[in-house]
């Protein structure tokens, strides 16, 4: 075995694995707490800090680089990914992912010790760099130390990590800014984040590892400027500058040239930072395009669902993440049994499939909504959305991990998050096109509708209570036309996703009844027994 590769984890049938109960199986318990705990800081921060920026804005002033508090840590986070992944695969996942918490929890305190907006700037993109090996170290050390077989039944817990992000952010945020001030909106994660540290420094045992290859700075460096510029694009496109100005145009062509450039250095680089082998792998090229599509339409739902709920409906935005409740409980509880099943049978190549056929129909269902729809409705609608992605969220990473080499789970991991994100990314910058632009042209109708929305479609649903009641009742036709055209078109792009599952092989996941029957393999134990 060469010094780069890492070691497979006993399957349960192998020497030194012990049934469930025992003590291997309650510290891999006890770690994926750990693990969850990391993952929960970096998806809950920007739900938090979302709710603390207007107080924020009030105290530092900068009130026009408001969105780069936002921006650089997203920017960090994405560029950031794939290099985490690729360190973890040459030097060992523990001390690397140790190394992102650590970056993230400095980045938190010097966020709220910030005492001007460019240095609140600052700090969030310090603090995105270890968010990005926070998300991928989790899912590659998951990917190390569960075999594939096994890995359903955790499947879950991260939809539950997720759900709690997404409901509990703005409430906690809302909370904690009231009560102690947003500076604390970053202090919060350093006693939650102490604690994932102690937990994964003391359990996790992973085999060590030194590589004797050296680190591809120039493909990192051309994949950073690639996905910046992507992201870049993508955020002011439409709104900082017109879609056809020089900057958009310029970003595009650099976005391009540096991700050209990027494959054609990987080809000669002695240790990619992102192998193009792995992509020979029909089940991972087709898998990451299913991501990509699964975050374009997912952001998307996300950040127009709670507009339509908020504007149309007459929601509380402070309530704003129990609005998507029936969407994420109904993730979270499929996801749960397309973990069980996966486990228990070694099956999975039906859960994209189905996923991408309900989130299809949840999209269809969702562009159906008007100004008379009632929350009930609206609720099984995205019951339906959350069904489907329910099906797949869990089940992508799974089969990207299952289709590149242990050496490689890493980079597969990041791989596969990148995807994910940056068709967030353009999820939500192309349907927010379409939603200004669709909300603008039904209000042309008026020239009070027309003053009402010059600037910007998206209005303060405070703003839009004192309209008047013809002016307000044209926003709310034209918010639900807008948020019909949105998931229309979101629905025509999940039936891609949909096409590509069906071409997706059903390899056997590693650690399943065949590697039971393989003779044992001497390995150090990959966490420690004595919990």
């Amino acid at each position: 075995m060469s010094q780069t590769e890492a070691v497979e984890p006993a399957s349960p049938g192998a020497p030194g694995a012990s049934t469930d109960g025992g003590p291997r199986q309650r510290s891999v318990r006890v770690v994926m707490v750990g693990l969850l705990i990391a993952m929960l800081l970096a998806m809950l921060d920007n739900m938090i800090v979302g709710t603390a920026m207007p107080t924020i804005v009030g105290e530092l002033g900068g009130l026009d680089h408001l969105s780069w508090v936002v921006t650089a840590y997203t920017l960090a986070t994405a560029a950031s990914t794939p290099i985490w992944g690729k360190l973890g695969d040459m030097y060992g996942r523990k001390g690397i992912f140790l190394t992102s918490i650590v970056m993230f929890l400095i980045g938190s305190a010097a966020s709220g010790m910030a005492q001007s907006m460019d240095q609140l700037i600052a700090f969030r993109a310090f603090q995105g760099l270890g968010a990005g090996g926070l998300i991928v170290g989790v899912m590659a050390i998951i990917g190390e130390m569960i075999p594939p077989r096994e890995r359903g039944k955790y499947q879950g817990l991260i939809a539950g990590v997720m759900a709690i992000a997404m409901i509990g952010g703005p409430l906690v945020g809302g909370s904690i800014t009231d009560n102690w001030g947003w500076r604390w909106s970053f202090y919060i994660n350093l006693p939650i984040g102490v604690v994932a540290l102690a937990m994964v420094t003391i359990v996790l045992h992973l085999p060590k590892k030194r590589s004797q290859g050296r680190i591809d700075y120039w493909g990192a460096s051309l994949l950073t400027v690639g996905i910046t510029s992507l992201v870049l694009l993508t955020t002011w496109g439409g709104t900082q500058y017109a879609w056809g100005s020089v900057q958009i145009i310029g970003l595009l062509v650099l976005g391009l040239v540096s991700l050209a450039a990027f494959v054609y250095a990987e080809t000669r680089a002695p240790e990619p930072i992102m192998p193009l082998r792995i992509f020979r792998n029909a089940n991972f090229s087709l898998i990451s395009a299913v991501g990509f599509l699964v975050g374009f339409t997912m952001f998307g739902a996300m950040t127009f669902l709670p507009l339509y709920q908020q504007t149309v409906q007459g929601a509380s935005a402070t309530n704003s993440g129990l609005l998507l409740l029936p969407m994420l409980l109904a993730m979270m509880a499929v996801s749960m049994v397309a973990g069980r099943v996966t486990t228990s049978t070694g099956r999975y190549k039906i859960f994209p499939i189905v996923g991408g056929a309900l989130i299809t129909v949840g999209l269809v269902l969702l562009s159906m909504m008007d100004v008379n729809t009632t929350r009930l409705t609206s609720g099984i609608y995205m019951a339906v959305l959350g069904a489907g992605m329910g099906f797949i969220m869990q089940i992508t990473m799974l089969i990207a991990q299952n289709s590149v080499e242990m050496r490689d789970i890493g980079v597969g991991s990041s791989s596969a998050t990148l995807f994910r994100t940056i068709g967030g990314s353009f999820g939500v910058s192309l349907f927010g096109a379409l939603f200004s632009h669709k909300v603008q042209h039904g209000m042309e109708s008026s020239a009070a509708g027309a003053a009402a929305t010059k600037g910007g479609a998206q209005l303060d649903p405070a703003t839009v209570a004192k309209f008047a009641p013809d002016v307000k009742n044209a926003y709310f036709h034209a918010v639900s036309s807008g948020t019909h055209t949105v998931f229309l078109w979101g629905a025509v792009i999940s039936v891609l996703g949909f096409v590509a599952a069906w071409f997706i092989v059903e390899t056997p996941l590693r650690g399943g009844p065949a590697a039971k029957q393989e003779a044992p393999v001497e390995e150090e134990p990959l966490l420690a027994d004595a919990i």
